[in-house]
């Protein structure tokens, strides 16, 4: 429990000396006084997330652990503190997850918040199966409430993207919440933010400019918007550096299904919404009076084409997919350091299974430390894992279809697919949905499995399903940091 110092305590007590080090500025308390700590529930770049249980009560509420290791500069302890400052200021906002505490000892920072359980946000559309404008202008809704309530309480987001819009529970009624702040500011009018964060496909021209204000959340919600529309974002390429290209060139392409059938309304605010000039762009106040979004407004019940949720499944998935290969990098990262040296990343490959040569490992090694200095970062290693090249050169794509062929036998079925989610704890109903529709469409000759070539053609010719690495942005722009799960 807590400690209160004497003034001219000896600052070489124990305790003295955790509160000198704590990053919250309080003394250290262990969270499994209160709280008994469950299965992980989510992971991102610094935490992973846990359900944890009450002890006094027998509530569950979620557990976001972060490493202290990982918090060396000064600017990443900021960035914490100001998380909890952040969610603190909007707790008891009725579409913001609630923060419940903060506890600090000597290996991690624990955010106890709110559980939202019922799954992400496009999850739930994709389940439902049928769609319309007016579904989506329901949901933009919410979103742009939560955007209006964070602007008007001095807090901008920074980080808006379908994954970080919630369920509270799987009920049908459900209310759906804003979660992770670990990106968010305070607003300082007249300010220019300088920082580029948040995540590739939603971070507005201005941002990679370099000197921005909360105009950029309109622009993210904007991306979210077209979406929910067609089913792909906006700016894609190639190349990370294309994404980045696209964006600051800001062509929408509105001749693509479904658009020739979406109202001219819900187009006139997508546009106005991806104004490359934030001073011209429309503001969160005249977006929640569009005819378009008001409720019994100009959106149409007509159901939107069913090839839109067939790409939101395939969008959704592939961040899936980028989520298991972090759990991959976490697993192999045995030192917990956010790095892996070449010694974690052969053992880890052989764990998994690979037969790479000792020199392939060190050409593989070589080719994904981009920034050259001897160990891989999980933004380097997603990036040599799932871009399409790297995969190539260095038969990891046959080591991919080898890892999901658990018996060995040439084909992928519906099940090893199934299994290989379950094991990371991915292996929800809509997940398992999502990987038949999928493979559905990948067996040209309909026998039920997919064979190594039908594989490769998937991960040839799945533009649409790109993993966009942030390391390869950063070639166009300095970055400090970015989140993208």
């Amino acid at each position: 429990m807590g400690c209160i110092f004497s003034k001219g305590q000896d600052s070489d007590h124990p305790a003295a000396r955790h509160l000198h080090d704590a990053i919250l500025g309080k003394a250290y308390e262990d969270v499994q006084l209160h709280y008994t700590i469950g299965r992980e529930v989510g992971r991102g770049e610094f935490g992973i997330t846990y359900l944890c249980t009450e002890n006094s009560t027998g509530l569950e509420f979620a557990c976001k652990s972060i490493p202290k290791r990982k918090l060396v500069k000064d600017v990443e302890k900021d960035d914490v503190r100001r998380e909890i400052e952040i969610m603190r200021h909007l707790s008891g906002q009725p579409n913001i997850v609630q923060f419940k505490a903060a506890y600090e000892d000597d290996q991690f920072v624990h955010i106890v918040m709110e559980l939202c359980a019922g799954g992400e946000l496009f999850d739930r559309i994709v389940a439902r199966g049928h769609y319309s404008e007016r579904a989506a202008a329901s949901v933009f809704r919410v979103i742009m409430n939560v955007v209006n309530v964070c602007h008007s309480k001095g807090v901008m987001h920074r980080d808006l993207k379908p994954e970080n819009f919630l369920f509270t529970t799987g009920d049908e009624n459900a209310v759906v919440k804003a979660t992770d702040f670990g990106l968010s500011a305070f607003i300082e009018e007249g300010k220019a933010y300088r920082e580029i964060v948040g995540s590739p496909y939603y971070i507005a021209p201005e941002v990679l400019s370099q000197s921005y204000g909360k105009e950029a959340d309109i622009w993210s919600a904007g991306v979210i918007l077209y979406i929910l529309l067609c089913g792909v974002p906006p700016f894609w390429a190639e190349t990370d550096q294309g994404v980045a290209q696209a964006i600051l060139k800001g062509e929408i392409n509105f001749q693509r299904d479904p658009f020739p059938n979406i109202s001219s309304s819900a187009i006139e605010l997508v546009r106005r919404m991806l104004t490359q000039d934030p001073k011209r762009r429309i503001t969160v106040a005249q977006v929640l009076e569009h005819p378009w979004l008001k409720e019994s407004g100009e959106a149409s019940d007509k159901p939107i084409d069913t090839a839109v949720i067939f790409r939101m499944k395939q969008f959704t998935a592939m961040n899936k997919l980028k989520k298991l290969a972090l759990k991959k990098f976490t697993e192999m990262d045995t030192d917990n350091s956010g790095t892996l040296t070449y010694d974690e990343l052969k053992a880890g490959l052989a764990k998994l299974g690979s037969m790479l040569t000792e020199f392939d490992v060190k050409q593989y090694m070589q080719a994904a430390d981009i920034d050259g200095n001897g160990t891989i970062d999980y933004i380097e290693f997603i990036t040599a894992t799932m871009q399409r090249h790297k995969l190539q050169r260095f038969e990891n794509l046959y080591k991919a279809f080898q890892y999901f062929d658990k018996d060995n036998n040439g084909y992928i079925t519906v099940d090893e697919l199934g299994k290989a989610f379950k094991d990371y704890g991915m292996g929800d109903d809509a997940t398992i949905a999502t990987i038949k529709e999928i493979m559905s469409e990948v067996d040209r000759d309909k026998d039920g499995r997919i064979s190594y070539d039908e594989f490769r053609s998937m991960m040839k010719c799945g533009t649409q399903l790109r993993a966009l690495s942030s390391r390869s942005l950063a070639h166009v722009v300095t970055v400090r940091r970015k989140v993208f799960w």
